[in-house]
């Protein structure tokens, strides 16, 4: 069976395996994100939005990943809620994408790159 995502091994022993996606990991940061409050949205590109339009949830946007010998590095893409801190909410987001990651891949997570993409009047705290 031929694999049509980027995988890496997480584990190997005499039972076999186990592998995981890029992309899975980049759902788990952004689920991660998107908890700390302050965040009100992954931003993504023109793509990403017009499939949220649609419907269709795609839980990875905004998230870039980069996997290298069991180290991660996260690029992270948000837009935030109007009247927070940014430096307050930026920190939370990395600790809480880093935990994540570490807590349910045991991947060593290198560096969590944040960037606001954008200011979102609509939701203010």
């Amino acid at each position: 069976m031929a694999e049509s995502r980027k995988t890496f091994p997480i584990k190997s022993d005499q039972l076999g395996e186990v592998k995981i996606a890029d992309e899975v990991v980049a759902i788990i940061a952004g689920l991660a994100a998107t908890e700390v409050e302050g965040v009100s949205s992954m931003a993504g590109n023109i793509t990403n939005e017009i499939v949220s339009r649609l419907g269709m949830k795609n839980l990875s946007k905004g998230i870039a990943v980069e996997v290298r010998e069991n180290e991660v590095k996260v690029d992270v893409a948000i837009n935030i809620a109007y009247g927070v801190s940014i430096p307050e909410v930026s920190d939370r987001v990395q600790e809480k994408v880093k935990s994540a990651i570490e807590n349910m891949t045991g991947l060593t997570v290198a560096a969590v790159n944040v960037r606001i993409a954008s200011v979102d009047m609509a939701t203010q705290s």
